[in-house]
């Protein structure tokens, strides 16, 4: 066995330790790490049908993965509460400990990821989603819906990009556009944060929405436009 395969093997273990998901994604650095052992946090989004109900179980299963006041002032109600009314419609659970690597995951409502998806109306994971991503378990097919939101992006992107640009420019504006108004981009997180991110997956990026890209050549975008991206285009 591999690198790949240990490291994937290690992934899909986590999912015998909680309730069960309808939908669970892998995200950020591990997506190009192939070292299982390397020292890095390991990114989960878990979607389910009923997260009060699933984070009862998970409460009976891993109530250490909580913060303890949570736990004690209300458990699994007051944790979808907050979720739902003072958040995202996440609720995250950092810093868990498994087979020594460091888990964080978001817990989703799947009607609610859906919506996101589609209407961009919290604009939280549908902006994770157009990043690449590793969708582990997808009973609902999410991995289609998703396409309605990369094809948005890839629209919202190119009508803000100069009229001459590379596939970098491209990604990168596509990657800056979940980030646009986040005030940590101010002063906490890394100025090239997104030039980081799509230069060390580029070739994700690439899969992702190269055949987006190709729906609209001979489109409206001319030749200059094109000229870094298809360097044989007619159009």
């Amino acid at each position: 066995m591999d690198n790949k395969d240990t490291a994937h093997s290690h992934l899909l273990s986590f999912l015998n330790a909680i309730p069960p998901v309808d939908f669970w994604c892998v995200y950020g650095s591990t997506l190009h790490s192939t070292d299982p052992g390397k020292s890095t946090m390991v990114d989960y989004i878990l979607g389910v049908s009923d997260p009060l109900q699933w984070h009862s179980e998970n409460l009976k299963m891993n109530a250490d993965h909580y913060a303890s006041w949570m736990v004690l002032l209300g458990g699994a109600k007051l944790i979808t509460n907050i979720a739902d009314k003072l958040g995202v419609g996440v609720h995250f659970n950092p810093y868990v400990t498994w087979n020594d690597k460091m888990l964080k995951y978001g817990v989703v409502r799947m009607h609610d990821l859906i919506q996101d998806i589609l209407n961009w109306e919290r604009f939280y994971l549908s902006g994770r989603l157009q990043k690449p991503v590793n969708m582990l378990v997808d009973n609902l097919d999410i991995e289609t819906i998703n396409s309605v939101n990369l094809r948005a992006a890839m629209s919202a992107a190119l009508l803000l990009l100069l009229p001459k640009f590379t596939e970098e420019d491209l990604y990168a504006k596509i990657c800056s556009l979940s980030y646009m108004g986040d005030v940590r981009m101010l002063f906490a997180e890394d100025r090239n944060k997104v030039k980081k991110i799509v230069q060390g997956q580029f070739d994700l990026f690439q899969s992702m929405y190269k055949p987006f890209l190709e729906e609209y050549e001979g489109l409206w975008l001319t030749s200059d436009s094109l000229a870094h991206i298809f360097p044989s285009s007619n159009c």
